[in-house]
């Protein structure tokens, strides 16, 4: 790595059994668009790859490698060619990869066919602080053809509409004020969680006992303003807990950035199992589709 962008990080799928020691989940903040593009390069859905955000690194391929960046539409480049995010290709010895900005969105996963390597903590090769200058990947040499993924989701038809189930705390509030005006995504936003800013709700003069909060609690802090907990929050907190963002929309969190403009919705609890559903059948249809056609190009 020759320059680690603004916050890059190696993930997979985090460490979801080690909350009780109070490890937070970590791994990849938008895992829908992790297992998408390990799919493109024939790799298992949770294979280590790099998660960039907002401004990517620059990097040099050591031997042949076949790779792809999937999820927001950063702009890239190898020395004079011109890459499309979303589309895998190979980088050749000694070329400089350059992941730009991207002007919608948040992150994307650069996949690498076979995987990235890096140490294991606690079941998980997600790192633990940001990569930086001169970190190295050991990963598997390899080619591939090109191909692109045309496809809209729709789980993520709206993208700015969190929906949710409400939380421990949420009789402590009037709801018409939480899901009747819009929230603003601060620059004091990362993996732990958004801050968002609106008309301050009014929070009761009254303490609780803190307790478990887990990726999308919404808490109301001192001053009204809300939080989303994110893939790195904490796992106990005692700010009240207005919402539960559903497990469906969790994704969304990770690719909102500063100057978004957010709103929530509140649904029941079959409509968020539906949803549910819905998304891990669509990922499973187009992980099924993706991995045909990688048997078929093979042949």
């Amino acid at each position: 790595m020759l320059s680690p962008g603004l916050c890059t990080l190696l993930v997979d799928h985090g460490r979801p059994r080690t909350r009780s020691l109070g490890v937070p989940v970590g791994g990849a903040a938008d895992r829908f668009s992790l297992a998408l593009g390990n799919a493109l390069v024939g790799n298992p859905p949770d294979a280590p790859a790099l998660e960039v955000c907002l401004s990517g690194p620059v990097l040099r391929a050591d031997e042949d490698l076949a790779c792809v960046l999937f999820g927001a539409p950063f702009e890239l480049s190898a020395g004079w060619r011109r890459l499309t995010a979303g589309k895998p290709f190979t980088l050749h010895p000694g070329e400089e990869l350059s992941i730009h900005g991207t002007a919608e969105r948040a992150r994307a996963y650069l996949c690498v066919a076979g995987g990235l390597d890096g140490p294991e903590v606690l079941g998980s090769r997600s790192s633990l602080q940001p990569l930086v200058a001169g970190d190295e990947f050991p990963c598997r040499s390899g080619t591939i053809a090109p191909r692109f993924l045309h496809a809209s989701f729709e789980w993520a038809a709206e993208p700015y509409l969190l929906r949710f189930l409400p939380g421990a705390q949420a009789s402590w509030f009037a709801n018409d004020r939480f899901e009747g005006q819009d929230f603003t995504v601060t620059p004091a936003s990362n993996r732990m969680g958004l801050r968002l800013h609106a008309e301050p709700l009014s929070p009761p003069e009254r303490e609780i006992v803190s307790e478990p909060v887990c990726p999308g609690t919404v808490q109301v802090t001192r001053d009204g303003q809300c939080i989303v907990l994110g893939v790195d929050g904490q796992t106990i907190g005692g700010y009240p807990k207005i919402a539960q963002v559903i497990d469906a929309d969790l994704d969304k969190i990770g690719q909102l950035r500063p100057g978004d403009v957010v709103h929530f919705r509140r649904v029941g609890v079959e409509e968020a199992e539906d949803l549910y559903q819905c998304k891990r059948r669509e990922l499973r249809e187009w992980l099924v589709r993706l991995n045909v056609a990688e048997r078929i190009q093979e042949r």
